[in-house]
């Protein structure tokens, strides 16, 4: 009933009380329109949408759950990336960072993972406007709407976010109008078993396993000189190890596994990619492959690791055939990663059930539909969840699936901050400047369109 008028006494009393409940609907909105925007992760996307919110005088708070911004890619710190400084800086947050007397990188230059922390993110972060609203060693426990469990509708729009954070072993309670996860993957990496399944063996084998790209030419160099290494994986941080694995020479032998159907599907556009860097991986691993100095076994889909007093043995089905690679001393694993949603169980969801990604971009970025390293632009139309207000961005909207670039997530941001604030036009002009793979086939259902 939209319009009360008044007449009978029980009529009266039923105006009344839907009065009542409009008014304080009304009352609930504009407080909560005094409640920040939390950001959930201080990485690369977290804190563009965190310049958009400080550019455009949002309230908006950070919450990072390491002692530093960048956390997550600290720990690959030692790695160039393949995409020049100008697809990694965000607009708006080069024109804060300009403003306040900054020193741009030179736009054409491969930065680290360091540089890109402490040339970017920490000087953002930095920024007065930024700074103040960011929270460092805040881990978020959960997310959950004020006093309502998942299963209530009422009031449910209008009810703020309500997020339990822990610092110094004390839990805080944060209320917020909005919500955005910019949490990424990086934490949550994928198991060496080809089912995809966590084993107890694999748990009892890391002393023995590194997840992600090893410092080899740096302070891990110890650990991999005179050993057998077994790397899994077929995607670009696989390269990577494997190349910087070469630069030992003959004091390591390496052992490639990876569950697609040849090694030539791993090569990419080379020559033709847009990212030059990217394409001189395929061109530089094609090279080595050739040469004989690494021992490719694929596909191998791995179902067992079992401690052996000469090593690990890596079981499993390569060709379909039962096989095992043994005397294994180290294993790296490049096999992606998945995104945590353990703490928003009580957030109404929409993820895709097979990329576990925001189920609207899964048809954008499924590896079983296409292998394009673009996607077409996307905003908070798309990025939208069932929970009003609420959004998964950058690495962690992709789910599983590989491919993403910073640029990609910075568009995201732009558009949802803009609907956020109202300017509903704005939040729909997504327009996203990306480059080419060199390759991009479409309606692969085949096991070499896995991005393991």
């Amino acid at each position: 009933m939209s319009n009360c008028v008044k007449g009978s006494g029980v009529e009266n009393s039923f105006c009344g009380a839907v009065n009542e409940k409009k008014n304080m609907m009304n009352s609930e909105l504009n407080k909560n329109n005094h409640l920040p925007i939390a950001i959930i992760g201080a990485g690369p996307v977290g804190l563009a949408a965190a310049a958009h919110l400080a550019d455009k005088q949002q309230n908006f708070i950070v919450l990072e759950s390491g002692s530093r911004v960048g956390h997550n890619i600290l720990e690959w710190a030692h790695v160039r990336l393949f995409s020049p400084w100008q697809y990694n800086i965000d607009k708006i947050a080069r024109k804060l960072l300009k403003e306040s007397g900054w020193m741009e990188p030179q736009a054409e230059e491969l930065p680290t993972g360091k540089e890109l922390v402490e040339n970017y993110l920490e000087p953002l972060a930095s920024l007065p406007q930024i700074k103040k609203n960011l929270q460092l060693n805040a881990k978020v426990l959960s997310v959950s709407k004020k006093s309502l469990d998942k299963m209530k509708n009422s009031g449910r729009e209008q009810s703020s976010f309500v997020i339990y954070v822990e610092q110094q072993g004390v839990t805080e309670r944060i209320e917020a109008k909005a919500v955005i996860d910019a949490t990424g993957t990086w934490a949550q990496p994928n198991p060496v078993n080809a089912d995809n399944i966590w084993t107890t063996e694999e748990r009892e084998l890391e002393d023995r396993i590194f997840y992600g790209i090893p410092d080899v030419s740096g302070k891990q160099r110890k650990r991999y000189i005179g050993k057998k290494v077994a790397v899994i994986g077929g995607g670009h941080s696989a390269i990577n190890t494997i190349l910087e694995l070469s630069t030992l020479g003959e004091n390591v032998e390496i052992y490639w596994v990876m569950r697609k159907l040849n090694v030539e599907n791993v090569y990419g556009g080379k020559e033709k990619d847009a990212l030059k860097a990217r394409g001189e991986l395929g061109i530089r691993i094609h090279q080595l492959v050739e040469s004989g100095k690494v021992k490719v076994y694929t596909p191998f889909m791995i179902n067992q690791l079992a401690r052996k007093s000469n090593g690990i043995e890596l079981r499993g089905e390569y060709f379909g055939e039962e096989f095992a690679i043994s005397e294994i001393d180290e294993i790296i694993t490049n096999t992606g990663s998945r995104p945590d949603f353990s703490f928003l169980s009580e957030i109404r969801l929409s993820v895709d059930s097979s990329t576990e990604s925001v189920e609207a971009l899964s048809p954008l970025i499924d590896p079983n539909l296409h292998s394009c390293g673009t996607v077409r632009p996307h905003g908070e139309a798309i990025l939208r969840q069932p929970e009003k207000n609420f959004y998964i961005v950058g690495m962690k909207s992709y789910g599983r699936a590989p491919t993403f670039l910073m640029a990609t997530g910075y568009e995201q941001v732009r558009s949802i901050v803009s609907y956020l604030r109202g300017d509903i036009e704005a939040s729909k002009k997504v327009e996203l400047e990306l480059p080419e793979t060199g390759v991009c086939s479409v309606n692969i259902v085949s096991q070499e369109s896995c991005c393991n």
